[in-house]
């Protein structure tokens, strides 16, 4: 089976259960004309996220990696009135063009992109109390995804949903070999969860129009 097959299925998808938004059709349009990498979540996966995230009642949310603001946008669609989404986004170009479709989603308010390594700004998040959060989506550097994990855990609660995407990175996370610095930061983030009593975890492998790999999902437990 190819990625045709996958790509056709998941416009299928879109047809069916997404459809079409100005806002998030315009967010993608503005990345793309920007120069941002098309490697935001798909719109099935950035659905999946904003079920997830209603699912679980979330009111405030951290985003490591904002890209151009696309996850962002359905993440913080899932949260009632008065929900806070906070973003941490590295690049200062990546967050200049995420603010603008945030703006134009008239998220404004209720989003709060931070520019800066997010190994830098997490602790200031800390000290500022604004944690906890009921749920993280991390999609940033992967070779950072067990740092980012283990700050995820000292700003949750129990309850707490925490995703990280981009794991199965092609099927190259099961080569023990690999000298990939992604695929050792995926494997690293494994042992990691392996070994961490305050989560609960499993992993799903994806396939579609952004073709095969997969994400984490943990739940905080105490």
């Amino acid at each position: 089976m190819s990625k045709d097959t996958w790509t056709a299925v998941d416009e299928y998808v879109k047809e069916k259960l997404i459809g079409i938004d100005d806002a998030l059709d315009a967010a993608l349009t503005n990345s793309e004309m920007s120069g941002l990498p098309a490697i935001n979540v798909s719109p099935a996966q950035g659905k999946f996220l904003h079920l997830l995230a209603g699912i679980q009642g979330a009111k405030s949310i951290l985003e490591i990696g904002t890209l151009g603001g696309y996850s962002t946008i359905w993440l913080t669609w899932a949260m009632p009135d008065g929900g806070q989404m906070v973003s941490l986004e590295y690049d200062k170009k990546h967050a200049d063009v995420a603010q603008q479709n945030i703006e134009h989603a008239g998220l404004a308010d209720r989003v709060e992109i931070i520019h800066g390594a997010a190994l830098d700004t997490l602790p200031d998040l800390l000290n500022d109390k604004r944690a906890p959060f009921d749920f993280v989506f991390i999609d940033a550097d992967k070779q950072n995804n067990p740092a980012y994990v283990t700050w995820a855990l000292k700003m949750t609660r129990p309850g707490s949903i925490i995703i990280v995407d981009n794991v199965v990175r092609g099927g190259t996370l099961a080569e023990t070999g690999s000298d990939d610095p992604n695929v050792q930061g995926a494997r690293a983030l494994f042992d990691l969860l392996e070994n961490e009593p305050k989560l609960d975890a499993t992993a799903l492998q994806t396939v579609g129009i952004k073709g095969y790999d997969g994400f984490v999902v943990a739940v905080v437990t105490e």
